[in-house]
């Protein structure tokens, strides 16, 4: 199993976030996630919160491993030209190690403020990045794009200097099945969807099924989910930590649930229902003040896991 990190950065600053990263770069975490709002999107909008990229790109200088990614970038913030010039400008800075990672955006409230279009409702957000997607992909390789789409306009767009990786992967997330699901069987090379293991292998079936009718090898595809874990000696004592993150940060509906909690043992446990559905890349999700216990134990569940 391959571990990632997620940050949730409001209420942050970067000398806490970056001891964490540290902490997780230490402690083996093969990739690490920052989100991507312009207000915060749990508790009170209002609350401090720090831009994706910009602390993808600080988090990209001050580390040499993991790779590093958004979970996941709003497509409706930023021009797809620009996305793909950023994340090229990261994998630089790293070394060759980012993904980028996209989503349609949902949070109007950060649009309202600043002046985004939010668009009339969730399947037009998800006609841009059906057209966003491709045309990153085709400036990430090297091609020089001219387009004019319901979206989008490019005249002899280029992306110069190319990513250090020959391919920079691109992560997608969502499970919709009309049009995110049949866009990550053609375009994606991991896939991030939130949910029990239950709902995430009904989720996996369509993508095999969308996979298949775009001619591509589902395999190909690496499965992430996001998680809630917190590591105690046992269950009540990580029951008990995480009611503190959960009322002073407040997660979104549905997002709200401790995923793993108690013992390496226990969770180790909790994770292989997710590795037995084909999700073998959990990304542990960290609130400030970030769980540097959980962190720093990140050996002993993978030791667990390999029993």
């Amino acid at each position: 199993m391959r571990f990632g990190a997620a940050f949730w950065v409001q209420r942050t600053g970067w000398p806490e976030l970056r001891e964490a990263v540290a902490a997780a770069e230490s402690a083996g975490f093969d990739d690490l996630w920052i989100d991507d709002h312009l207000l915060s999107d749990e508790a009170d909008w209002p609350d401090p919160k720090l831009e994706g990229w910009t602390t993808l790109a600080a988090i990209a200088a001050v580390t040499t491993r993991p790779r590093l990614g958004l979970m996941v970038g709003a497509n409706t913030l930023r021009n797809p030209g620009l996305v793909a010039k950023m994340a090229t400008t990261v994998d630089h800075i790293s070394g060759g190690r980012a993904i980028l990672g996209l989503g349609a955006g949902w949070f109007e409230r950060e649009h309202d403020a600043f002046g985004f279009d939010f668009g009339s409702g969730v399947g037009e957000r998800l006609d841009r990045l059906v057209e966003a997607v491709p045309l990153i992909r085709r400036l990430l390789d090297g091609e020089e794009v001219t387009h004019e789409g319901r979206c989008y306009r490019f005249d002899r767009a280029v992306c110069a200097p190319r990513p250090v990786q020959a391919r920079l992967p691109i992560l997608i997330g969502g499970a919709g099945p009309r049009k995110t699901i049949p866009l990550i069987a053609r375009s994606a090379d991991l896939w991030n969807a939130y949910g029990t293991p239950e709902e995430l292998a009904a989720a996996d079936a369509l993508l095999r099924a969308a996979c298949e009718a775009a001619g591509r090898d589902a395999r190909e595809i690496e499965r992430t989910t996001d998680l809630n874990v917190v590591i105690r000696e046992d269950r009540a004592t990580a029951e008990a930590a995480w009611a503190d993150w959960h009322r002073v940060h407040r997660p979104q509906a549905g997002e709200g649930r401790l995923s793993a909690g108690g013992s390496v043992a226990e969770v180790a446990d909790a994770l292989r229902a997710y590795r037995d559905v084909g999700f073998e890349h959990p990304v542990l999700i960290f609130r400030t003040p970030f769980d540097l216990e959980t962190i720093g134990r990140l050996p002993e569940l993978r030791a667990a896991l390999s029993d």
